[in-house]
Order: C-alpha cells, then structure tokens, then sequence
C-alpha cells in the first residue's frame, strides 16, 4: 500500500490531511516482491467519497533502520521526518529517502510541493525502470488531489497506470483523479473493470457509485449503492450515498435514516460529521417531509 493513503477532502471541498491515517498506511504488511476519504462535490452540492489507495511491497536502498525511522515520525512528526530523510540523504540515501521526504512535505502542509517530488521521482534515476515508478506516481497522485489539482492529479495517475497497467488499486486511484477533473464516466470504465476482476468490492461499488451519479444515471448508482450495501450495511461510505440517491429521489425519511445510522455506528469521526452536515441540509429544507 502507499505511504501516502486515504486522502481526504470533506465533501464542501476542504482539504483534510490524512494524520491520523498514516500510521495505519505505514503499519500495513509488504506482499512478496513477484507479484476515508478523497471526495469531489456535485453538482447538487454533495460530493464522493473514496477509500484504499494501495502499497506493494518495494526493495529499499536505505537500512531498514533509516526507513523504519523515517516511518515512525511520519505521522506524528512531519518536520522530524523531514529531518530524517535529509539526514539519509546527506549519507547516501536512495529513492526511500527522497520518498520519505516528499511525503513529509505532503504531511507537514504542503501537498503541491511533494507531489511535485513524488513526480520527479517517479520520473528520474532507478524509477524508470523500477516497479516503483507506479507507486511513487500514484503517491504524486494523491498529492495533486489534496491540493485540489486534479489535472495534475489525472497526468500522475495516467503514469502511474501506465507504469503497471491494469492494477486494481493504480484503477482506483486513475478513477478518483477522473472523477475529481468532471469526467465521470470514463471513471465508470476504469472502476468496471476492477469490479468485473473482484465483484465482492464493496468499496468500488460505492466509488461506481459515485460516479454513475455524478454522470446522471441514477437507477444504475442505486443498484451499486444498494449491492455494497448488501455486502456492507453497516459501511458509512454506503450509507452516506445512498442517503444522497434517496435524497435526490424524494426519500427525505429514507437518506436520514441513513446519515442517523452513521452517526449511530461512528460517532465521533469524519463520516459522522458528513452526515451530520447533511442531516442539517435536510431539515433546513421546507420541502424535505
């Protein structure tokens, strides 16, 4: 899985860096070498959600001791890690270094600037024909979509697609930058054919989802919505848009049981903030029953 995982943007458009996320990205195991929450608004006013870049396990070139310092401090300590991935730089480091700084800059505030790294890094030195390429590019990806550049965010994700075509996870991330540049249906595609590889995907069903919404086709959003819903019900990412779809559908007691679910099974956390917000659309609303 990346280093850099669940980006988040609320669904008004503010940025949330992904702090608390971290440590459960860095923490995540490494598969053999063979082998919440990003969001965009509508034009109702709602937004996506979106979960699970991924990180495949890479070889590196710094000691373990040097990488394992650099991901310890990532989440708590931006600035201590900067300061790591300089030190290993200054002796020598290779591309872990030059990771572990651009997702620093990332962490610490800046998402541009270390996207702009992860680009340059997945387009120079041993990246070029490493399999790394793809995720340091994907990486960048996240970036650019936290910065609320989605083109930028789209290029990185092409590469990084192009890199390692096919992977379920780089699909994903390629439909997230699509659907945050307004172009939902080439997402539809993308998201397709994740799907057609591993139906029982609960979380791209609802990120189809999304993006048939987003494209118009509302019958075929609710029956992706209600599919990972069969799979999930308790999934606060299925809840939240099928409240939008019944919402949209006239359902105004349907969409707030939905959203006082979340609250119900996640109190205290983003999702239940999200539907917090939307529940207080809805009763602000004279026509909502």
């Amino acid at each position: 899985m990346t280093w850099l995982a669940t980006l988040g943007r609320d669904w008004r458009g503010k940025p949330v860096l992904p702090m608390l996320l971290l440590p459960l990205i860095l923490a995540s195991p490494a598969p053999p070498a063979a082998g919440r929450t990003g969001s965009v608004p509508s034009a109702d006013g709602h937004a996506t959600a979106e979960r699970h870049p991924s990180r495949r396990g890479l070889s590196t070139q710094l000691p373990p001791s040097a990488k394992d310092g650099c991901s310890s401090l990532l989440a708590d300590d931006p600035d201590a890690a900067l300061a790591e991935a300089d030190r290993s730089l200054a002796h020598g480091g290779g591309d872990d270094a030059r990771e572990c700084r651009a997702l620093a800059t990332i962490a610490g505030g800046d998402p541009a600037g270390g996207a702009a790294q992860l680009d340059r890094l997945a387009g120079t030195g041993t990246a070029q024909t490493s399999p790394r390429k793809a995720d340091f590019a994907s990486e960048a990806a996240q970036g650019w979509l936290m910065a609320n550049r989605p083109a930028d965010a789209l290029r990185s994700a092409g590469t990084a697609l192009d890199a390692r075509p096919g992977d379920p996870e780089l699909l994903a991330g390629h439909a997230r930058a699509l659907i945050a540049a307004g172009k939902p249906e080439p997402a539809v595609a993308d998201l397709s054919r994740i799907i057609e590889q591993q139906p029982g995907r609960a979380d791209m069903l609802v990120l189809r989802g999304q993006a048939l919404r987003l494209a118009g086709r509302l019958e075929a959003a609710r029956a992706d919505i209600d599919l990972a819903c069969r799979l999930r019900p308790d999934d606060p990412d299925a809840l939240l848009e099928r409240g939008i779809l019944r919402e949209r559908a006239g359902d105004a007691d349907g969409a707030r049981t939905d959203w006082q679910r979340i609250l119900a099974l996640s109190p205290d956390t983003h999702d239940a903030d999200l539907a917090q917000q939307d529940l207080a659309l809805l009763e602000a609303d004279p026509d909502a029953s």
